[in-house]
């Protein structure tokens, strides 16, 4: 496409952590995503970066977790696209934030939110840049068998996730 350029941003977070990109649009989105995370698991440790789309275009940072903030805040600048934000939380699983920071009046899109490899697919213009799209994990290989579910419904429980 003329005009538009298009990169691949590799997500740099520790193993265990997990990874929430999204859209947002206002300068107090980071203090109220740091709201959210912290209001809804106690003990999560997370960082939070979001890029600003005008005025001095910085990555505003927010978090409890020095280490996880610097991360978070070196991914969304190699991102580089205004508007979005980036969390890395450990301590707690996406199903356990994701309604609040959903909940955050300017958030308007999730783009994923996991603990599996993730790359940002960024489409970059003459005025901007703009997530378009993420690759979380891998491509499905095969259909779900009988054991398979078994070790899937034995694994929700395990975790606490449904009924014994």
């Amino acid at each position: 496409m003329p005009g538009v350029e298009l990169s691949v941003v590799r997500i740099d977070k520790p193993e265990e952590a997990q990874v929430i990109i999204g859209h947002a649009g206002f300068i107090k989105t980071a203090e109220d995503l740091y709201e959210a995370l912290a209001g809804s698991v106690p003990g999560i440790k997370f960082g939070i970066a979001f890029n600003e789309a005008s005025g001095p275009r910085l990555v505003r940072l927010e978090g409890n977790d020095d280490t996880l903030v610097d991360m978070a805040g070196r991914n969304a600048l190699r991102i580089g696209a205004g508007h979005t934000f980036v969390i890395l939380v450990l301590d707690a699983y996406p199903i356990n934030v994701s309604n609040a920071i959903k909940g955050v009046s300017e958030v308007s899109n999730v783009f994923c939110a996991t603990a599996n490899a993730v790359s940002v697919i960024v489409a970059s213009t003459g005025n901007g840049t703009s997530v378009i799209g993420v690759v979380d994990g891998s491509d499905a290989v095969a259909l779900e068998k009988e054991y398979d579910k078994a070790e899937r419904r034995a694994f929700l429980r395990k975790i606490g996730y449904k009924l014994k």
